[in-house]
């Protein structure tokens, strides 16, 4: 049906889609109304710690299962957290990377994952990293009739993972976010630091990972790496920020990301 109707739209969870609609931010030919297709609201287990979460599974499915709590707990508490429990009954993982506003939850943390985004469409299925799928500000890799299908994170082994959010409020848009995860046996390593609320790309704060790779977890290695935060983005202002602001929050933002990482790294998350 999307590749019958080249201006068409899939509805999941509606939570951005009708928005847009309703704001005549964009018009659609159709909307076809993917939220019951079973094949797309699964949750499955590789048995060695990866997980494949369905692109129409909603955050409160997410958030209650044991499976993604076991095998990537971050995942879990960042839908269990997300606005009110109305948009969680009904908001899907799918359409909120989809969607791809830089002030979306998820795309930021599935780039800091290395996740797997699996396509399908009238040429079949096909893989792209995450880093790849979000191309630019509500812009991702779907072409023509293709739709996403699932997520899957490989096993976590020894990595962990920090997010850090600057909101208006607990039920509304971030202006500021960040993600790190890293490997910490002694040492920081394979650092990964993704900066949300910038540009829909998700970008990589490589400066940051560059001054933070080798280092000790201590509190002034972080501080030290996160004032790094600002070589490379350039964040723009609107009415809940400056660009200005947004840079010194991404600072924090970092800072925090990266010392929760180590906590976890070292049992201390509780």
């Amino acid at each position: 049906m999307l590749a019958a109707n080249p201006g068409s739209r899939p509805l999941a969870g509606g939570q951005s889609l009708l928005n847009v609609l309703k704001h005549r931010a964009a018009e659609v030919e159709a909307v076809i109304d993917i939220s019951r297709l079973e094949e797309l609201r699964g949750i499955e287990g590789d048995g060695s710690g990866g997980i494949e979460i369905g692109a129409a599974c909603s955050y409160d499915q997410i958030a209650g299962s044991g499976a993604v709590a076991a095998a990537h707990p971050k995942v879990a508490e960042v839908a269990d957290g997300l606005v009110d429990q109305q948009v969680r009954c009904r908001g899907t993982i799918g359409g909120n990377a989809c969607f791809n506003d830089p002030g979306s939850n998820y795309p930021p943390l599935l780039v800091a994952m290395e996740a797997t985004m699996r396509v399908t469409g009238p040429g079949g299925d096909r893989k792209v990293a995450a880093g790849d799928f979000f191309q630019d500000t509500y812009r991702v890799d779907l072409g023509p009739g293709e739709l996403l299908r699932s997520i899957v994170l490989a096993p976590a082994g020894d990595a962990t993972v920090g997010y850090s959010s600057l909101q208006m409020a607990s039920d509304s848009w971030a202006v500021a976010r960040a993600v790190a995860r890293i490997r910490c046996n002694g040492t920081i390593a394979e650092p990964r630091v993704v900066i949300g609320c910038v540009s829909g790309a998700q970008p990589r704060a490589a400066a940051v990972e560059q001054a933070v790779d080798g280092a000790e977890p201590s509190a002034e290695a972080i501080t030290a790496a996160a004032a790094r935060v600002d070589e490379g983005i350039e964040p723009g202002g609107d009415a809940h920020a400056s660009g200005a602001y947004r840079r010194k929050m991404a600072t924090v933002m970092v800072e925090r990301a990266l010392t929760e990482a180590t906590e976890r790294a070292r049992g201390d998350d509780g």
